[in-house]
């Protein structure tokens, strides 16, 4: 098994919550770059705030420091294709939206409707990505 840094590690569980680098830090009340740092391994978390970043992480404070993933199956073509529906959808309405109004060839009520079906399916797909399962 490859051993791996605590940077990694963070990385790993960071991108894991769905979460970015900003994200991170502002739930940890430090600088992005603070957290850029703790993931290249140029700099590491202060060990006062270690305890809120296994919070945050969901993890233990011994499995970050003795560098421990607890690894989830990878997801299958299958499943990724249809976590991105949602955004295809959105984007599919949004080119037909307007290649139809171009062309003058919709009329405001199915306009409408294309348009919440495209915000529909936004919503959906960013939903999922900020509360994943």
């Amino acid at each position: 098994m490859k051993t791996q840094s605590i940077g990694e590690v963070i990385c790993h569980l960071r991108k894991e919550k769905g979460m970015t680098q900003a994200d991170l830090a502002e739930k940890m009340n430090v600088s992005e770059q603070a957290v850029s740092k703790w993931e290249r391994n140029i700099a590491y978390p202060d060990i006062t705030t270690l305890s809120k970043l296994t919070e945050i992480l969901e993890t233990s404070v011994d499995a970050l420091l003795k560098c421990e993933i607890k690894r989830t199956p990878k997801s299958s073509g299958m499943h990724q294709a249809a976590e991105m529906a949602p955004l295809a959808v959105a984007l599919a309405m949004g080119v037909c939206l307007i290649v139809t109004s171009v062309l003058n060839a919709i009329d405001l009520q199915s306009g409408l409707t294309l348009a919440g079906v495209g915000l529909v399916g936004t919503a959906l797909y960013l939903f999922r990505r900020r509360f994943p399962q």
